[in-house]
């Protein structure tokens, strides 16, 4: 296991080629699917191979099971975290706030990065909840920015800077 973080429930592990077909599970259940971007499996397997990027599965401690992902994009140069995309099945059980406070310390504590940031449509309403509750700033709107079949949606920018991170932990 290429463990990245422990969390009190959660292993935090890189993916292997192996979990590519429960990623796209992930992303394509009917609870996910309108706030992600679906990847193809060769999306996802250049991911793995990209060291610019981190594709992460969150297993619970007490079953091994995935039960979340994470797309990462790294930016050594400029010393930035984009988390590209993230996805729970279980809901409303606390996970999804767990694997976010592990990132946020992955990138800053782990990494050393100096900037975390993120997009969500304005419809995630609990996504923006959770961001807005770590403390993450809301940087502004990118109007109409993705079209899908829903329409052209928005796209909130939310970030954290590392000494906005170290005040609050």
């Amino acid at each position: 296991m290429n463990m990245i973080v422990e969390t009190p429930r959660l292993y935090i592990v890189k993916a292997v080629e192996a979990d590519i077909n429960t990623i796209i599970k992930i992303e394509s259940h009917k609870d996910n699917c309108d706030f992600l971007w679906i990847g193809t499996y060769e999306e996802h397997q250049a991911e793995i191979h990209d060291p610019n990027h981190r594709l992460l599965v969150f297993k619970t401690k007490s079953n091994n099971k995935i039960i979340g992902y994470a797309l990462i994009r790294l930016d050594f140069k400029s010393e930035i975290f984009e988390l590209r995309r993230i996805a729970i099945t279980e809901k409303g059980l606390g996970y999804g706030k767990e694997a976010m406070i592990a990132l946020l310390s992955y990138a800053f504590e782990n990494l050393s990065l100096n900037r975390f940031w993120l997009d969500v449509y304005p419809d995630n309403y609990i996504g923006i909840q959770l961001y807005e509750s770590l403390g993450m700033h809301q940087d502004g709107v990118l109007r109409q920015n993705y079209k899908s079949e829903r329409g052209y949606l928005d796209q909130i920018i939310y970030s954290m800077l590392k000494s906005e991170y170290y005040l609050s932990v």
